[in-house]
């Protein structure tokens, strides 16, 4: 993986705030030419340090009005490709990751509602390397981000 320069940073932070804008644009925040930045953006696009342009959508638009995370404690000898593979079925699943701690993984899901957030933590509980599951539900977020990591 190619480690970003401040001047690759500051690009990539203007497309992660929003990635419609152009190059021109971009170029007049960073210094650059629209040109300059998308030779920048090109390359980073063929070294994978920039991986793709997507949308960001409100959950509660597609009636998702439930969030929770589930931390779920498996068998000794549930590999994490395991976890991956039975968490990329349900459609509820924003986010998976491994841990450090008591848990093996913390998975974060969107529900229509509390029963159906239930419904999926059964699932997920019934999967055969969950040994047992613990839940919160959120009550309101306070802070997503979702550009390039750490500011300056």
């Amino acid at each position: 993986m190619v480690r970003l320069n401040d001047l690759d940073e500051r690009i990539v932070r203007a497309l992660a705030e929003d990635a419609r804008r152009s190059y021109a644009d971009i170029g007049a925040e960073v210094g650059l030419s629209a040109p300059a930045v998308k030779r920048r953006v090109d390359r980073l696009r063929e070294q994978k340090a920039i991986t793709g342009f997507t949308v960001r959508v409100d959950p509660t638009a597609l009636g998702w009005e439930t969030e929770g995370f589930i931390e779920m404690y498996c068998r000794s000898n549930t590999s994490p490709r395991d976890i991956r593979r039975a968490l990329s079925g349900y459609p509820e699943v924003a986010s998976a990751s491994t841990v450090t701690g008591d848990a093996d993984a913390v998975v974060q899901v969107f529900a229509s509602d509390m029963r159906h957030f239930e419904q999926v933590l059964e699932r997920i509980a019934n999967e055969p390397f969950v040994e047992r599951t613990r839940s919160v539900l959120v009550l309101s977020p306070l802070l997503r981000r979702f550009a390039t990591g750490p500011s300056a």
